[in-house]
């Protein structure tokens, strides 16, 4: 377990957020913010965000089913004490994640990327991410408007981690 002070300044990921008690023992459902909502059951160790920063909690179980994602840490076998997690975000210290391959992303790195397209006309900065089934959506903001770009193979060209820096293939419209 980490110490409170490193665990206040560990870079985490939002992996989810506890969307509210699920049954009576003490299970949550939670609010996925990841593509495969599964692979959070490869951490034994998940950190909540309380009052005082985050707190580490130890999975106990975990379940994708057609109805919810939900988790049991150790510790938690009520519904009060479960109810008492609800609309604490769910993070991952950024170290425990797998590398990425060159062009891949999280989607918490692409929101405030600037967008660009191939000729250099900026579309504003990600705003979110959508997932709609067929593909992912960036949610473009630019001012007061908002773009809906699909995250696909021929429209994003280059993610630029680095720079913080999308460049896509967009008219407007989709081609």
């Amino acid at each position: 377990m980490m110490s409170a002070e490193k665990m206040a300044t560990e870079e985490m990921v939002v992996m989810a957020r506890v969307a509210a008690p699920f049954g009576i023992k003490g299970w949550v459902k939670l609010q996925v913010f990841t593509e495969t909502p599964d692979s959070l059951d490869a951490y034994a160790n998940w950190f909540l965000k309380g009052p005082t920063g985050w707190e580490s909690f130890t999975l106990e179980d975990f379940a994708v089913n057609v109805k919810a994602v939900v988790a049991k840490f150790e510790g938690i076998n009520d519904r009060t004490a479960a109810e008492r997690l609800a609309k604490r975000e769910i993070g991952i210290p950024r170290d425990a994640l797998a590398e990425l391959e060159d062009g891949e992303a999280y989607w918490v790195d692409l929101v405030g990327c600037d967008v660009i397209d191939q000729t250099g006309r900026v579309w504003g900065k990600v705003d979110g991410l959508m997932e709609t089934g067929a593909n992912d959506v960036l949610v473009v903001a630019n001012g007061t408007t908002q773009e809906l770009i699909p995250y696909i193979e021929g429209v994003v060209l280059k993610v630029d981690r680095e720079s913080r820096v999308v460049t896509v293939n967009w008219s407007g419209e989709y081609q």
